[in-house]
């Protein structure tokens, strides 16, 4: 029976949340959680009850948890992310273009060169930090490629993501509120002059693109864009960067599931859909509290938070047989990309991301050794995955 209150950023929960998970699914599964005593929604059914329900659960809850009063304005939770009805319809609509067939198409055969020039270099080192010299520079390279970005910054990027998604309730020390409101500062700096720039001379690229874009009428605000650019930016990495490195960090292990592979990549989109299963990089998503509610017998008032956890949802013994087995051939979607009108609007480019990453990997090397036993995780309440990943990288 779970008894003391859980802390989902504690590193040791971090290192392996899937136990207390079921702990919680089993025993408490609507319970307050450190910190800040969010509600943690751990069952499937009551995660999309959470998530398909948006005039009950608001997204807001993303400005609650990524702007407390010592942050101050956040880009990310004012982003299209923290909105509901007709003002999240309206941005979706107009950069939903950026996300078509067409455009994913012209994307690919630059994303697979991008992979394998990254896996051409790991092979010449032999040893080397995964997560630095692949998972983070490809998503980077695309978000680059798709905002027409100074390439040379692609190393700030995933720093920036990661103060962005680290903000908490109360800043760890006063190191961190320091880090956290420079990056906030530096990279909306960034994006305003990337702005000034295209207003001087338009480019061919999406931020050219959502200046003249309009909707009835309507244009993007300069706030606007600046809030979506660090959303895409931010989430481009998060979910794309953690889910390659989750990848890796299996197939290290699993080398049975790794030689399936290598024998036939034609598996690999099954595999990634399996991935975002069992290992999701999205633990959770936030949501305001918009009426008094009632989930599994528990009574949540009106204000509070909840976070609904797509991680936990996803291993539900409920709703799957044997949750905790990797099974290439399941056939049942997790809830990583979220529900409706909130699902993710990169899904498919996150996709072809990694599994343009991971064809160019199984092609380049028959295997993956770790070359330590301890990882340190994200500390961050919505995405989990190691922020190093040293491997061994042996050729084919």
């Amino acid at each position: 029976m779970t008894t003391q209150r859980v802390n989902i950023l504690a590193p040791e929960f971090q290192a392996n949340p899937h136990p207390r998970y079921a702990e919680l699914r089993r025993d408490t599964p609507v319970v307050q959680v450190d910190p800040a005593g969010f509600w943690a929604i751990s069952r499937y059914d009551d995660v999309a009850f959470v998530i398909k329900n948006p005039q009950l659960f608001s997204s807001e809850g993303f400005k609650a948890a990524w702007q407390p009063a010592w942050v101050g304005y956040n880009p990310l939770a004012n982003s299209m992310l923290a909105l509901d009805g007709t003002n999240h319809s309206r941005l979706r609509t107009l950069v939903s273009r950026a996300f078509n067939a067409s455009a994913m198409t012209r994307l690919e055969a630059p994303i697979r060169k991008s992979a394998h020039r990254l896996a051409d270099e790991l092979a010449q080192k032999g040893e080397a930090d995964f997560v630095s010299m692949f998972a983070m520079p490809l998503p980077a390279f695309v978000i680059g490629e798709l905002l027409g970005l100074d390439g040379s910054l692609q190393h700030r990027f995933k720093a920036w993501s990661d103060d962005f998604v680290g903000v908490t309730p109360e800043p760890h020390g006063p190191e961190h509120a320091q880090r956290t409101l420079a990056s906030i500062a530096d990279l909306t700096r960034y994006i305003t002059e990337v702005i000034e720039a295209r207003r001087r001379l338009p480019a061919d690229d999406l931020v050219s693109d959502l200046m003249r874009a309009e909707v009835e009428g309507q244009h993007l605000t300069d706030r606007e864009i600046v809030d979506f650019l660090v959303l895409l930016l931010i989430a481009g990495l998060e979910t794309t960067v953690h889910l390659l490195a989750n990848s890796l960090l299996f197939l290290a292990e699993r080398p049975d599931e790794l030689a399936r592979l290598r024998a036939d990549l034609t598996l690999v989109p099954r595999f990634i859909e399996e991935m975002l299963r069992y290992d999701t990089p999205v633990q959770s998503v936030p949501r305001i509290v918009m009426s008094d509610v009632t989930i599994s017998g528990v009574k949540i008032p009106k204000g509070d938070v909840v976070l609904a956890i797509i991680a936990s949802a996803n291993r539900d013994e409920r709703h799957y047989t044997e949750p905790d087995r990797f099974d290439l051939h399941r056939g049942q979607p997790g809830l990583a990309f979220g529900y409706g009108a909130h699902f993710c609007i990169g899904a498919q480019l996150a996709r072809m991301e990694v599994r343009c990453g991971l064809e160019a990997l199984l092609s380049r090397f028959s295997g993956f050794e770790r070359t330590t036993s301890s990882l340190t995780w994200s500390q961050a309440i919505t995405v989990r995955g190691p922020h190093t990943l040293p491997l061994r990288f042996i050729p084919a």
